[in-house]
């Protein structure tokens, strides 16, 4: 497949016309399963892109992140924000500066100096980037899987489990509340279709809205991922069941090899075909779950995501000094209209 002609489509006309991209984009490339090489003929084409900050946005009153379109599947990051992203080794943005090169729809000037500076970025910050997002799809398949498997008090402390991670996570992203605050815990259901059920306790005092808004949504989710069980398709269900595992495998790898080779390597070609076993379910189960050779695979990348974290030669944190000078040649650029 030429990957090139895909922009020329009509549905990518966008990337032309719309303002905050045309000649300011620098970078475009495949994401998801064609950049992994993990890509099956149900795949959809997901673009993932760079766009420079316009001068308004630099030192005027706008302010632009991104643009998506969801019919394409297509995300467009605006400059600042994907630095951001980057500094903090963020997956979704790491894995844009490691592709194969012929997944690069698209590369200026900039974008190929961007790319080619890749390692400014890395860090040991890897850890817990790629460990949080890891977590996140094994968090997701097990409770996929407790919501099939287990009585219901069970389930309700698999719940417990999850929204006890999240809280954890809060704290780096909402105002911090005192221990004992926001309790959750397990007791007797008053409701009858329950057999136990998690309650909450509050006592807050002048804590912002805002944040106690989107806590109460971020946990209000994870328990209606838990209320579709009575509207789910088994084999659809499945599908993403394996995707999910293979994801969480293929994140490993990539710490590992951030890690130990200092490389980012968005295409799996020597792990490619465990990969595509674990995504066509050749490790689950009839009932499901998934055999014990997965979860021997799967410790073993942990225990080695953990060997690669203590014995890494990178920095605790990115080259900021060099990223905050390649910031600033193309931000200046951009002002004085030289791009």
């Amino acid at each position: 497949m030429d990957y090139h002609t895909i922009l020329s489509m009509p549905e990518y006309n966008f990337i032309r016309t719309n303002k905050h991209l045309g000649k300011h984009v620098i970078l475009l490339g495949l994401s998801g399963s064609y950049s992994y090489g993990t890509n099956n003929e149900n795949s959809d084409i997901d673009i993932r892109g760079i766009t420079l900050n316009q001068k308004s946005d630099l030192i005027g009153m706008t302010m632009f992140e991104q643009y998506v379109d969801e019919y394409t599947d297509t995300t467009i990051y605006a400059f600042q924000k994907m630095i951001m992203l980057l500094l903090n080794c963020n997956p979704n943005a790491i894995e844009l500066l490691g592709l194969n090169p012929e997944h690069y729809l698209y590369l200026n000037d900039i974008g190929k100096e961007l790319v080619q500076n890749r390692n400014i970025f890395l860090s040991r910050k890897a850890v817990q980037s790629f460990g949080g997002y890891a977590a996140a799809q094994l968090r997701r398949l097990q409770n996929a899987l407790a919501r099939d498997s287990y009585p219901q008090s069970e389930k309700e402390q698999h719940i417990l489990n999850s929204l006890k991670h999240a809280m954890y996570e809060f704290q780096s992203r909402y105002q911090k509340f005192e221990n004992g605050s926001l309790k959750l815990y397990i007791d007797q259901s008053e409701n009858k279709v329950l057999d136990k059920e998690i309650y909450l306790d509050v006592n807050l005092k002048h804590y912002p809205l805002r944040d106690y808004r989107n806590i109460w949504n971020e946990m209000n989710n994870i328990v209606k991922e838990y209320d579709k069980i009575g509207k789910r398709n088994k084999k659809k269900d499945n599908n993403h069941l394996n995707k999910h595992a293979m994801h969480l495998i293929r994140l490993f790898m990539m710490a590992v090899d951030i890690l130990k080779k200092e490389e980012i390597n968005t295409y799996r070609w020597k792990e490619q075909e465990l990969l595509l076993k674990i995504r066509n379910g050749e490790f689950q189960n009839s009932d499901g779950t998934f055999c014990d050779e997965f979860y021997e695979i799967l410790g073993a990348y942990e225990a080695e995501l953990e060997d690669a974290a203590k014995n890494t030669s990178l920095p605790e944190k990115p080259d900021i000094d060099r990223v905050q000078e390649f910031v600033m040649q193309v931000n200046e650029k951009v002002i004085r209209n030289e791009i």
